[in-house]
């Protein structure tokens, strides 16, 4: 048995009850969970933004976690044999025969896949969210190894956030050495995207967000100017912020990390000719919007290589501090808590750690 702590009840306290180890399939491992972190994306699926027949459910699906059991032989994604004690994310499985995996080069897209922090916990294989003592892998994820410079908090959090990201300015393509950006978010979306345009080359970075508390970690990682939407609540006051910063054209790169209601807002603030990259979710445009002459870069989570690039990124580039994404920590008993610190903007990235009591 493994204890896991359970969304029974939308927006409600979670229960921390004892889940039945599954048998493993071949090729199948299961982990022990050493650290998960939660996101927006957790935070939407507690607030009911899910079906209800999918209750309950193990939330989280950042989790970094070490191998205690393989059924027969398994490799990560260099093709390295994988043992017992190896510390490991692992990707969401694609089913690897519908129309995005075969055709369209698109599995992040799969709408066979499977998905971590979201599937029902009485149904096989159980453990397949991150806020538990125990992670099933099933057969068909890819796994990466986490280099051992990075903790396993940080690593957790390249699971989703960091790989996104990585995902993303893949699809962006080159960031020219006179290039302004604009980020619009100050989430851990936000923070990690502005590492990688900082190191990327940009010329200067502007972060547009909310509240003080993350802005304040923008500029340890590098921003050179920032905008607290709470003290700007005007559209047209933010909008005469970035032409004053970017000569009166809007910014080279617009990359928008907060919700899918920013697009139209972030539109205005590229300027024509421009790039546009939509990474946030949440939410829809209230109104319509015109890309025009932009060229507008939207996707959906990432793959094992974008796993892979970010962790790479956590292990090697050093003055960053990375660490700053992390919050505070929670046993399984307070998981509640900290989805509502996420839900609240009060914690930035909190850690679930299945053996703190």
């Amino acid at each position: 048995m493994a204890r896991a702590a359970l969304v029974t009840a939308f927006h409600g306290p979670v229960e921390v009850l004892d889940i039945p180890e599954p048998e493993l399939e071949p090729t199948a491992m299961l982990a022990e969970v050493e650290a998960a972190t939660l996101c927006g994306t957790d935070v939407h699926f507690w607030e009911g933004m899910m079906r209800a027949q999918a209750l309950p459910y193990i939330p989280g699906h950042e989790t970094a976690g070490r191998i205690i059991q393989i059924e027969g032989e398994r490799f990560d994604i260099l093709g390295q044999p994988l043992k017992p004690g190896d510390r490991i994310l692992m990707a969401y499985p694609w089913c690897g025969r519908c129309y995005y995996c075969k055709i369209a080069n698109e599995p992040t897209l799969c709408p066979n896949a499977g998905r971590f922090g979201r599937q029902q916990v009485d149904q096989y294989p159980h453990l397949l969210g991150g806020c538990a003592e125990l992670h099933y892998v099933p057969t068909g994820s890819d796994v990466i190894r986490i280099p051992d410079n990075v903790s396993s908090p940080l690593a957790a959090s390249a699971a989703c956030a960091l790989r996104t990201v990585m995902h993303g300015f893949e699809l962006l393509g080159p960031i020219a050495p006179h290039e302004t950006v604009v980020i619009q978010g100050s989430g851990p979306i936000g923070l990690y995207a502005l590492a990688v345009a900082r190191d990327r080359g940009a010329n200067t970075v502007h972060v547009i967000g909310a509240p003080k508390s993350r802005l304040e970690i923008a500029k340890q990682f590098g921003a050179d100017d920032l905008l607290n939407i709470e003290d700007m609540r005007d559209v047209a006051d933010r909008h005469k912020w970035v032409l004053d910063r970017t000569g009166d054209r809007g910014a080279d790169i617009v990359v928008q990390c907060a919700t899918g209601a920013a697009i139209p807002e972030g539109l205005d603030f590229t300027r024509p000719g421009g790039r546009f990259l939509s990474i946030g979710a949440g939410g829809l445009p209230d109104k319509p919007y015109s890309i025009g002459t932009k060229t507008y870069i939207g996707f959906r989570a990432g793959e094992a290589r974008h796993y892979l690039s970010a962790l790479t990124f956590l292990s090697t580039k050093t003055g960053i501090p990375f660490e700053r994404v992390l919050s505070r920590e929670f046993p399984l008993s307070r998981v509640h808590e900290a989805l509502q610190g996420m839900a609240d903007g009060t914690e930035v990235k909190p850690v679930v750690l299945p053996g703190l009591k």
